[in-house]
């Protein structure tokens, strides 16, 4: 069997071995010291999250020769900053898995979209610690087709979460609530998404869409630049932004990244600030 095989085994492993553990520790009582009682359990899960987390990047760590970047259009129209970006470092999120090897973060700037206020007063680090998502230039922004393609993947059911982009807000982001989301799956770190296959063993990956946005479903065929959604703030996201990133599978427990290239952009750099114009227009 496969390292890329192995990952959603062991992963359903460990929920199984979890589930066990938090049914013999409240419901019967385990033999043995205290301490044993107390800790063992933890321990194991601990144990199997670390194991699930080396096979996961076994799975996604690029094998030979990368392949060449894949120019396709920009994902967005209007003003943006980049964020996390595969210009300055590859992995460039820290991490291969999820096929995020090349992945890039970008938020708005204020004169883009539809917010009501700046999305970054002086203040945001103190107070308010959680603010409105409306409060923020991406939020409602369309996502665009970034090639011809068809969607393989389509789901928009998570609510949109307030921001977390505060002190307070990122330690609780850190350090509670993305834990809780890595056990629960992908499916809860990327929020709402789409996947389009892009052909050539090449997918595109837009994370953290508008709850109740998409206007695309599995199996339907787009174009470049026709509208699939919104931008949104669902997932493992301290703000209302896009993630986007090319890899060469559907399945992001196993897709290892692609590098890619927008047209007329290029891969912007860490807090670097760009410009789409209105000509990549929505279709649809």
């Amino acid at each position: 069997m496969s390292v890329r095989k192995a990952v959603p085994i062991a992963m359903r492993l460990s929920w199984l071995v979890l589930f066990a553990l938090m049914i013999s520790e409240f419901v019967t009582d385990l033999p043995g010291p205290g301490w044993a009682t107390a800790f063992l359990p933890a321990m194991v899960v601990l144990a199997l999250m670390a194991a699930t987390t080396v096979l996961q990047v076994r799975a996604a760590s690029p094998q030979g020769e990368p392949r060449p970047p894949v120019e396709v259009d920009p994902p967005v129209t209007g003003r943006w900053t980049a964020l996390n970006s595969p210009a300055d470092k590859v992995p460039s999120h820290g991490t291969h898995v999820y096929g995020q090897t090349y992945a890039i973060d970008i938020v708005a700037d204020p004169e883009t979209g539809e917010g009501e206020a700046p999305a970054r007063p002086a203040f945001r680090w103190l107070w308010p610690f959680f603010r409105r998502n409306r409060s923020f230039p991406a939020f409602g922004v369309p996502l665009l087709a970034v090639a011809d393609g068809t969607v393989v993947r389509a789901s928009d059911g998570q609510r949109d979460h307030l921001s977390r982009n505060s002190l307070l807000g990122l330690v609780y982001l850190m350090l509670i609530e993305g834990n809780i989301r890595s056990i629960a799956g992908v499916h809860r770190i990327i929020g709402n998404h789409v996947i389009l296959d892009l052909g050539d063993g090449t997918y595109a990956a837009y994370a953290h869409a508008r709850r109740g946005s998409l206007r695309v479903k599995a199996g339907d065929t787009v174009r470049a630049g026709q509208r699939l959604g919104r931008v949104g703030n669902s997932g493992n996201t301290s703000e209302p932004h896009l993630h986007f990133h090319l890899m060469d599978g559907p399945d992001l427990d196993n897709a290892r990244g692609v590098p890619f290239t927008w047209r007329g952009v290029g891969v912007p750099a860490n807090g670097e600030t760009f410009t789409v114009g209105t000509d990549v227009s929505a279709a649809g």
